[in-house]
């Protein structure tokens, strides 16, 4: 069975299925977005990119580090692969120069680390030390490899030419039933609440520890940004007026020739999209994406709002007024489910803005989980009593004011590698990247009383 507050069983055995599992579902999807021509494996299909077969041997390279190497403490395999691989060494624009293994090499070799992998998996005590307590390195390597394989649904995004995926529909009963009925924004009570988490074993070391954090009332969006909504901004001219920018942001905006979300087009009167090489109109009732900070943030200065803050967009997520804790998601403290979140990209495209009612916050606040990242306006810092864990360049390297972040998860984000304390963190200048947002405001003097 699985403690009350934990993402991962608490037996041994059953927990060793549980990692199993979550290893060979994660390699299975890595197969399926490499199942593409060796041409299209190997080329750069956008310098924000890494070739498609680098990831294919880079989470081979990271298993072998962490679980052959250090878990297993087996001899390496290929201790020449370790710095070609490392992403620290070499920036993604750059890689293709690189002496990379063939598709069939990196099969081979990422099949090999698996195989002794789950060796280890069987022989090895799930508990003492803090990197293999409760199956944490496996958990680390789990979510490692589904988060590129996310980095790989974006790079398929930016191919030209024939698409090779194609999104399955939603499960009945999930879409937006009642959306005549849902409220513009949800009023979320002043006082402390616990942000972060101590006791969730496979939570990275930025999501630690909790600690209690007393946010101020304030008033946030029922649902993410429509396409719809988003386009009003547009036709209102936001693109070409810096009074809605930042002066960072206004010079990002000219400088990039920004018009439109990427992958807008002008059709006519309207716009379309190109959606994994598919050209279509752009959907009004979907949470907008592909939207940069700087974007949001001016979108956001357009309605006379503002981005929530980080901490103000975990307890919309995970505060229950009632009980007074933080919970795991927003629906309460169960793994995600289909009809909780549109998560693990099998749909290719964020669901209808208020759908998944299931899965709406104590507070009503819907779509927290899944369907797109939403930039909220913090800077990406450590957490009172940080400590880095297992390495520092996991997070440790990226805090400051160069990186914002990004809250919830996207379509293309597994379960695995999203929670309600999980943190995402990138330039404000990205937009290949599946992201959205939601606006917030502060309470007014009367509505405070």
């Amino acid at each position: 069975m699985r403690s009350e507050l934990s993402g991962a069983p608490a037996d041994p055995e059953t927990l060793r299925s549980f990692i199993a599992d979550g290893l060979e579902r994660a390699r299975n999807r890595t197969h399926a977005l490499t199942d593409c021509d060796e041409e299209d494996l190997l080329k750069q299909h956008s310098p924000l990119m890494s070739p498609l077969v680098w990831d294919l041997a880079h989470v081979g390279s990271q298993e072998e580090l962490w679980l052959v190497r250090d878990v297993g403490k087996m001899e390496p395999l290929r201790c020449d692969l370790d710095q070609m691989y490392d992403a620290f060494q070499h920036p993604r624009s750059s890689r293709t120069t690189l002496p990379l293994l063939s598709p069939q090499e990196s099969r081979k070799y990422i099949a090999e680390v698996r195989d002794k992998a789950l060796d280890i998996l069987q022989r090895t005590p799930l508990e003492g030390s803090p990197l293999v307590n409760r199956g944490f390195a496996f958990g680390m390597i789990i979510q490692h490899e589904q988060q590129h394989d996310e980095t790989m649904l974006a790079t398929h995004q930016l191919r030209i030419g024939t698409p090779v995926l194609h999104g399955q529909p939603f499960a009945p009963g999930v879409g937006p039933q009642d959306l005549h009925a849902l409220p513009q924004e949800v009023l979320i009570p002043s006082g402390p609440f616990t942000m972060g988490t101590s006791v969730e074993p496979w939570a990275l070391d930025n999501e630690r520890p909790s600690h209690t954090v007393d946010v101020p009332a304030y008033w946030i969006d029922t649902l993410p940004v429509t396409n719809g909504a988003y386009r009003h901004f547009i036709d209102d001219g936001g693109y070409r007026n810096p009074r809605w920018w930042t002066p960072e942001g206004w010079d990002h905006c000219r400088g990039a020739g920004l018009a439109a979300p990427k992958y807008w087009e002008r059709d006519g009167d309207g716009w379309s999209r190109t959606r994994f090489g598919v050209v279509e109109p752009v959907p009004d009732d979907e949470p907008v994406q592909h939207v940069c900070w700087f974007e949001a943030d001016a979108y956001a200065r357009w309605t006379g709002r503002r981005l929530p803050t980080e901490a103000e967009w975990e307890k919309a997520a995970r505060f229950d007024p009632r009980s007074g804790r933080s919970r795991r998601y927003p629906w309460g403290d169960e793994d995600p489910a289909p009809h909780y979140a549109n998560l693990g990209g099998s749909a290719l495209r964020p669901a209808p803005a208020g759908s998944f009612p299931a899965g709406a916050s104590p507070l009503g606040v819907r779509q927290l989980i899944g369907d797109v990242w939403e930039w909220v306006s913090s800077d990406f810092r450590p957490y009172p009593g940080f400590t880095a864990f297992p390495y520092p360049e996991y997070s440790e390297v990226f805090f400051g004011s160069d990186y914002k972040v990004l809250r919830g998860g996207s379509w293309a984000a597994d379960p695995a590698a999203c929670r309600g304390t999980f943190r995402n963190w990138d330039y404000p200048i990205r937009r290949q990247i599946f992201t959205g947002f939601r606006t917030a405001r502060d309470v007014t003097p009367v509505e405070g009383g």
